[in-house]
């Protein structure tokens, strides 16, 4: 059974820092939130939404193919330094081997380690650091989204 996951065309509140191509699309509400937190934060100056490809080599097939990270941003840090990242968002089971339980969890490490360190490897060449969030990092200083309970009917 396949999972639903929450998607859609993002709304941008301050155009002026959005910095992508293009009206954002999010995949799940992580994603979603990650938006929010961009859109809203005032030390992030700038972001924006799968803003490049980088190629790597696919461990499990070994073709060469196209990785696009979710999210590039440009933020004040609290020394007043200004800061880029690449991110990337994937559940815990599919970012920390020690939680992948499942074959194809364990196959989506392997994949997503390779992306990762090409996406390390093409930050760290443009000044930028490359890191990857999940759902903890995520939800740690917000409230996770609760799910609409439906009326009973009378």
């Amino acid at each position: 059974m396949r999972q639903k996951y929450h998607q859609g065309k993002y709304t941008i509140k301050n155009p002026q820092k959005y910095s992508g191509k293009g009206e954002p699309t999010f995949r799940s509400s992580w994603e979603f939130t990650f938006m929010n937190f961009c859109d809203d934060n005032p030390s992030v100056v700038a972001w924006a939404s799968e803003p490049c490809k980088i190629t790597y080599q696919n461990p499990l097939n070994g073709k060469v193919t196209a990785y696009v990270p979710d999210f590039v941003i440009v933020y004040m840090d609290k020394a007043g330094q200004k800061k880029a990242e690449l991110v990337e968002i994937k559940p815990a089971t599919q970012s920390k081997p020690d939680l992948a339980r499942r074959r194809t969890d364990k196959m989506a490490v392997v994949q997503n380690y390779a992306k990762w360190d090409a996406a390390t490897k093409w930050a760290n060449k443009r000044g930028m650091r490359f890191r990857v969030l999940n759902e903890g990092d995520i939800y740690q200083n917000t409230k996770k989204p609760k799910p609409v309970k439906p009326r009973k009917r009378k």
